[in-house]
Order: structure tokens, then C-alpha cells, then sequence
């Protein structure tokens, strides 16, 4: 079992990287929500570090190994989680999962139909498969911080949003309901500068359900 690969990237195609390891060639497959981001684990000599899952896929006659790469253990835990949805192997995962997972996660934990079913291969009925498994049991994923284009100065709004989550525990909402509100607000407005305009914001979107 190949749990992860370490070594320089010599070619990348749409879904995969091809990747040096002292000199054997291993292809990679890259769900397009991780390949967005794959530049933050490319150091500047071109070499990467990649938890992976490993797999074989089954053909007429023989099985093929198959390695799917991920950036950390939680991108990982997630499509393992998601795999176990019934009709969804990691063939399907692997081209379904092309938007951040933290969104698909937070679309799942919300009974998002619309979408999911926007997501490549997953059609109604589908959909409603994965909310039945998943939904309410995938909290932790909402919170991959994955949403394209994220800026690097987020340092900021980080301790907004820590400072903001006190302040509900302290009004008694549940911390993972509290967490929920935050990241919707920040979803909005993500140039969110005070926490207390951050409040405002829960507060807002609370009042408008």
C-alpha cells in the first residue's frame, strides 16, 4: 500500500502528475479541486509531497494499480468518506470532486441538491444518495481552507473569525453551528476587516432565514 509519494514532478497533464522517485515514474491522479491548488506543495526545484490512496482498478483479465494524490491527510480522509457513498468508486470521486471540498461538504451537510448535481457525473438521484450517507458526519471537511483563489493574507481574517467564534460560544450557540455562520458570512463578503462587522454579517444572514 503506497500511502504517499515524495519526489520531482517531470510532467503534468490535466488529472495526473507523472513524478520522479529515484528514478522510477509514477502517475499520479489529481481530482481537479486538488490540482488547483497544486502549486503550494511544488518547491521551487519542482519537487512535491503527496498523501495518496492507493487502489487497483479492476479490467478484463488483469488489474492496474492507481495511485490518487492529495495535499494532506484531511483532502484524503474526505474522499475516502466519499467513496463509500454506493455507486461512487474512485473513478467517480475522482472526476465528481472538481470544486473545492469544503464546499462540497458544506453543500452535502445542507442537503444541497442543486449543487451537488452540478458536480460532474452526479446526478439527482445520486446526489440524494450521497446527503443520505453523509450528511451531518463530514463537518470537519466544511473547514479545508481550499476555496480557489484564496489570498495569503488571510492570517488577518483568521483571528477575525477566532475572535468572532467566541463571542458566540459565549451567546451559547454550539461551536460547530457557530463555525457554520462564520464561514457562510466570509463566503459573502470576504473582505471582512473587524470582527465585529463580521458579526454583523452572522447576524444578517441569520435574521434573512
Amino acid at each position: 500500500m503506497i500511502s504517499g509519494i515524495s519526489g520531482k514532478i517531470i510532467e503534468k497533464g490535466d488529472n495526473y502528475l507523472t513524478v520522479d522517485v529515484a528514478g522510477i515514474f509514477y502517475q499520479v491522479l489529481i481530482p481537479a479541486a486538488v490540482m488547483q491548488r497544486i502549486g503550494e506543495a511544488v518547491s521551487s526545484d519542482g519537487r512535491v509531497s503527496l498523501k495518496t490512496f492507493h487502489y487497483l482498478q479492476a479490467e478484463p483479465n488483469k488489474s492496474i494499480p492507481v495511485l490518487v494524490g492529495f495535499l494532506n491527510d484531511v483532502e484524503k480522509d474526505f474522499f475516502e468518506v466519499f467513496i463509500t457513498v454506493s455507486g461512487i468508486g474512485p473513478r467517480a470521486a475522482l472526476r465528481a470532486l472538481n470544486k473545492p471540498i469544503s464546499e462540497i461538504a458544506r453543500a452535502i451537510d445542507e442537503a444541497d441538491l442543486s449543487y451537488l448535481k452540478s458536480l460532474p457525473g452526479i446526478g439527482e438521484q445520486r446526489a440524494r444518495e450521497i446527503i443520505a450517507k453523509l450528511q451531518h458526519k463530514i463537518g470537519k471537511f466544511g473547514l479545508i481552507q481550499d476555496r480557489f483563489g484564496q489570498k495569503d493574507d488571510s492570517g488577518k481574517t483568521k483571528d477575525i473569525a477566532e475572535e468572532a467564534l467566541a463571542v458566540l460560544v459565549q451567546l451559547e450557540y454550539k461551536k460547530h453551528e457557530a463555525l457554520n455562520m462564520i464561514k457562510r458570512a466570509l463566503d459573502v463578503s470576504e473582505g471582512v476587516k473587524t470582527t465585529e462587522e463580521l458579526l454583523n454579517l452572522v447576524y444578517k444572514q441569520k435574521k434573512a432565514k
